[in-house]
């Protein structure tokens, strides 16, 4: 077991944003968590790598209490936070080099790794130019790489493809499953059903800080799409009554 959450529980003054949050990741697999806006899927995540302190209960990484022991448990994480804030005075070589080398990784190392990532990322010819002179894309696979060049065991990504085209997100989802496929673990959050469906294995259902469901994508889907499924789930589709103004056009 990579990732094992219990209880997790997150106030704000009288709100609940997370109310005892129960769930296991296994490792080599892709876990995706889908939900509403406001659902509480940003405070998980951000509880889960140690930003942000729960109320009640505990987050295990690969044996090590988050919140116990950070440091060993963090040594073992990659993080793509919610809200992306970047050093985007660095060029990308130079943001890759802080990161690795914050992480310990010795000169040779950081650079040897630079040059494996900005191949896969496609960010051969970006590592000279300024982050904040990226595109959405690039930011994206920038801040990937950056948190994956410690080569950790577990990925925690917020978001990981809003605002991200066609062509980098398919770079992306190729990265992820080839890391995946040497064994290491990813736990992603996104709005689009459709890219879950597509490259989960496991996913869970948070609405209202809550676990509606979770299991495999075919055990969560219940022979529906996973979208039909979520609506279901999280209260259905509101109807668009009221508009019928709307149906009566202009001169």
């Amino acid at each position: 077991m990579v990732l094992k959450i219990e209880g997790l529980v997150k106030r704000f003054g009288a709100t609940t944003a997370v109310a005892g949050i129960d769930l296991s990741v296994h490792a080599g697999t892709i876990f995706g968590i889908v939900g509403p806006n406001g659902a509480g899927k940003t405070t998980t995540l951000s509880m889960v790598t140690g930003l942000l302190k729960p109320d009640d209960g505990r987050v295990i990484v690969h044996g090590a209490d988050v919140w116990a022991k950070p440091a060993v448990a963090k040594r073992n994480m990659g993080v793509l936070p919610d809200r992306l804030r970047l050093f985007d005075r660095l060029t990308g070589a130079q943001l890759l080099f802080y990161s690795g080398t914050l992480r310990g990784l010795s000169r040779a190392a950081v650079v040897a790794r630079t040059a494996d990532l900005a191949r896969a990322f496609a960010l051969d010819d970006a590592l000279d130019r300024l982050v904040s002179d990226y595109s959405a894309g690039m930011t994206k696979k920038i801040a990937l790489a950056a948190a994956m060049i410690h080569s950790p065991r577990l990925l925690v990504l917020d978001e990981p493809f809003e605002s991200v085209d066609p062509v980098s997100s398919a770079n992306i989802i190729d990265i992820l499953r080839r890391y995946v496929g040497a064994g290491g673990t990813v736990v992603l959050s996104s709005h689009s059903m459709d890219l879950i469906e597509r490259i989960c294995d496991d996913v869970a259902v948070v609405v209202n800080g809550a676990v509606l469901d979770t299991g495999t994508v075919e055990q969560v889907r219940q022979g529906r799409t996973l979208e039909e499924r979520f609506v279901q789930l999280a209260g259905g589709a509101n109807k668009a009554e009221g508009l019928e103004w709307l149906h009566n056009f202009s001169d």
